[in-house]
């Protein structure tokens, strides 16, 4: 089967396609799915970079969607044939990939199989930090950082869905008035403005309740100086970088906080956990509540380039690799 490989850590370029591995046999309690998309994300980066450190070579990706083609005998709520997604899995930058039956979500039948594979790992990871880190409501005040890419788009309409006052942060007018549209009351262009002095003016010096940061090491100590106190800091990305060492003190110096590092797979520890979301996520989809913006396909052969225009922040939405 064709997959991309990364052989050793590196940039973009050290991406393989490869064309002649086996294609994997599932055992009993999985699931064998020929892809037909596979999602982009920033973890991928992550991995290829040696930052998340993978055992060398490996096949990129932990997300997808496409059709089953074989189960395993222990399989029994799952069909030869269904549409499905899945995420958390390692090896989907390939024509097919094992998936444990647990692990896969049926596509609803009306929802195009490109936008259900692009709310797997963006939109759950929205869902649960606007759901469960922290509960949103009409009386709470968020501030999402990168306001205009895939999560934070997808927890801007989630946090407006829920009544809270938001506050976001862009780099340039059109990412602005991409996260105006998805429902941003306070939409803060970081290349001209200071956002902690934009929301201590906004917010009477109190601050906001929660900060979604998938920044990191560039707004970090920011973030922390945004928060009122008793506040919680959900950091859950690192595009700019990994934050370095902190000494708790800077958590009570910034009014008794709560920081928070969270993974989308401790979010969806079972599988009743994991379809309940994707639930929620599909009803506000078929709704039109939410809406999943895909900001490129490609092909597998074309994986360096999207990984380039996601480095580069070139990005507004989704990006999708076509395996057909």
């Amino acid at each position: 089967m064709r997959a991309v490989r990364v052989p050793k850590f590196g940039g973009p370029d050290v991406l393989e396609i490869v064309d002649n591995l086996p294609r994997p046999v599932p055992g009993a309690e999985d699931v064998l799915v020929r892809t037909q998309v596979a999602g982009v994300n920033y973890i991928d980066t992550y991995h290829r970079t040696g930052a998340y450190l993978m055992d060398c070579p490996f096949t990129l990706g932990i997300e997808g969607g496409g059709i089953i083609e074989q189960i395993g005998p222990d399989v029994t709520d799952i069909l030869v044939g269904d549409r499905v997604t899945y995420c958390g899995v390692p090896g989907s930058y390939a024509e097919w990939i094992v998936v444990p039956a647990r692990q896969v979500v049926a596509v609803p039948q009306n929802m195009d199989i490109l936008v259900a594979t692009a709310a797997m790992v963006q939109g759950l990871t929205a869902q649960y930090l606007c759901r469960s880190s922290y509960q949103l409501n009409c009386n709470s005040s968020v501030l999402i950082h990168a306001g205009a890419g895939g999560v934070g788009r997808l927890a801007i309409q989630i946090a407006h869905l829920l009544g809270a006052t938001i506050f976001t942060t862009a780099s340039n007018p059109t990412k602005m008035e991409i996260a105006r549209q998805a429902g941003a009351q306070h939409v803060i262009n970081y290349t001209e403005q200071d956002f902690v002095d934009y929301i201590n003016s906004h917010t009477s010096g109190k601050g906001v309740d929660v900060v979604l940061d998938s920044v990191g090491k560039t707004t970090f100590h920011d973030s922390l100086k945004c928060l009122r106190p008793r506040g919680l800091l959900c950091l859950f990305g690192q595009s700019s970088g990994a934050v370095g060492p902190i000494d708790p003190q800077i958590l009570n110096e910034a009014g008794s906080v709560f920081l928070t590092r969270p993974t989308l797979a401790d979010y969806a520890l079972t599988r009743e956990e994991l379809l309940g979301r994707c639930a929620e996520l599909h009803e506000w989809i078929d709704s039109g509540q939410l809406s999943v913006r895909i900001d490129r396909t490609l092909s597998l052969s074309q994986a360096a380039e999207a990984h380039q225009a996601l480095e580069a922040r070139e990005t507004m939405g989704k990006v999708l690799l076509l395996t057909e």
